[in-house]
């Protein structure tokens, strides 16, 4: 009995000493080689699943898909330099800030551009939260509306690429639907790229920013005290500078149709697009004269932080895995949701809700690289589309990001923010958006075209 319930003492044990503190990737390791050596001397272990980590490790070193990570995070951190944020910030407050809930307005969209551009979410939150809630304070907005929205907004980075999250979820969607074919006797497996999330997310994301205004309009429209118009309209504040606008908004947009473009019109892999996007990262901080030395210096020490962290705690959940096969977890984790209500959409509700919650205390690395690899065999066996299950898992993580009270943006905003807004208020800002973001899984769960439709027309 207790050999039949190692895989779950594993995953509480690693769920216990995250929660203490432990760094997760060094938790993850130690623990599956703890288990693995008492199930050795029970007889209950075989050993001989620890032989394939070195082949896994090797693989690691040889995944060219991998190397997009890197090259994202050097172009998120480059383009922080270049004062990006900044730039569009303004530009789209003398925009839309004429009119009444405008500024949250150009925080969505905004957030929406960076997101596209970086693809990194804590500091998209912390740069949002740095530049505009001050704007946002001033014009008197309520507390909850700009905290939301920015908290909201410095998510998309998670869902619209190009995305890190979508990068390392395609990588790992992609082996758990290699092993379903297999596991099905099909040897010569169809296979899912990155490229493929890439592109399935463009429609929810797009759609996701969508109703985030939607919202902000409606609220506007019922309760203009939570958004007033600005003080000062005068006919000279009032006028739009074009030329600045296209100015502001020519970085972002040369660097999305860079990377996107190039991915879309077939011409690079996401690796190859990866590596424009760096050097248009670079060039751009260049033109706008606001890199120098030190400050490359200082970008490619935080790329290199967090992409040692990334890998380190791959090859950590690589070694948990093995040891959670060795104890035959997979299997129980099949039987469980084969034999679940509802058939295979039942499956994917509870895989779904385990995830959600999983949020509030585990990053998206540690659930992409630990949990996917486990239950996304089992729901690609039963026949579920790959894309639509990424773009399913990457919008549920997105939402475990805003979801009181361990979601990392609030925590983000929280750091930066003034003491004058409480965390109480912060809390109820995300409370509208994280019911935006459930009607956004209900609705790509109802029609799941909306993550499927593209990539079939531009994958055929």
């Amino acid at each position: 009995m207790i050999e039949e319930l190692m895989p779950i003492f594993m995953f509480a044990t690693i769920c216990l000493l995250l929660l203490i503190g432990y760094p997760v990737a060094i938790t993850l390791a130690s623990t599956a080689l703890l288990f693995a050596g008492i199930g050795t001397l029970n007889d209950t272990f075989d050993s001989a699943f620890l032989q394939a980590f070195p082949n896994r490790l090797y693989g690691i070193m040889r995944n060219d898909t991998l190397i997009a990570v890197p090259l994202f995070v050097f172009m998120g951190v480059m383009l922080e330099k270049a004062k990006i944020a900044e730039n569009l910030l303004e530009t789209m407050a003398q925009l839309f800030g004429n009119i009444r809930g405008g500024l949250g307005i150009s925080v969505a969209i905004v957030g929406m551009l960076l997101a596209a551009s970086t693809g990194i979410v804590g500091a998209t939150v912390v740069t949002m939260g740095l530049l505009s809630l001050p704007t946002l304070m001033k014009q008197k907005y309520d507390p909850r509306i700009s905290t939301g929205i920015i908290c909201a907004s410095g998510t998309l980075g998670q869902i619209i690429p190009p995305s890190i999250v979508l990068v390392l979820l395609g990588e790992v969607i992609s082996s758990a639907y290699q092993q379903a074919q297999l596991d099905m006797g099909n040897f010569t497996p169809k296979t899912i790229s990155v490229g493929d999330l890439f592109v399935g997310a463009l429609i929810p994301g797009l759609l996701l920013v969508c109703l985030y205004i939607l919202y902000l309009i409606f609220i506007s429209m019922i309760k203009p005290q939570m958004m007033p118009l600005p003080d000062n309209t005068s006919a000279d504040n009032n006028a739009i500078n074009y030329r600045l606008i296209l100015k502001a908004l020519f970085p972002p947009l040369f660097l999305i149709l860079a990377v996107l473009g190039s991915i879309l019109a077939g011409l690079a892999t996401p690796t190859e697009a990866a590596s424009v996007g760096a050097v248009g990262a670079t060039v751009l901080a260049m033109t706008n004269k606001t890199l120098s030395f030190s400050q490359l210096k200082e970008v490619i020490q935080n790329t290199t932080q967090v992409t040692s962290m990334v890998f380190l705690i791959l090859i950590g959940a690589s070694i948990f895995s093995l040891v959670f096969r060795g104890f035959s977890g997979d299997e129980m984790i099949q039987d469980f949701l084969s034999d679940l209500p509802g058939g295979k959409m039942g499956a994917v509700f509870i895989v779904m809700m385990v995830m959600f919650l999983l949020g509030f205390i585990l990053d998206f690395i540690e659930i992409t690289f630990v949990i996917v690899p486990i239950v996304g065999p089992v729901l690609l066996g039963m026949g579920i589309d790959p894309v639509w299950l990424g773009i399913m898992i990457a919008i549920n993580l997105q939402t475990s990001f805003l979801t009181p009270p361990f979601g990392f943006s609030l925590f983000y905003l929280r750091g930066v923010a003034p003491e004058s807004i409480s965390t109480k208020q912060i809390y109820q800002g995300v409370m509208p958006f994280i019911a935006i973001q459930i009607f956004m899984l209900i609705l790509l769960a109802y029609w799941p075209s909306l993550a499927t439709w593209l990539p079939s027309i531009v994958y055929g």
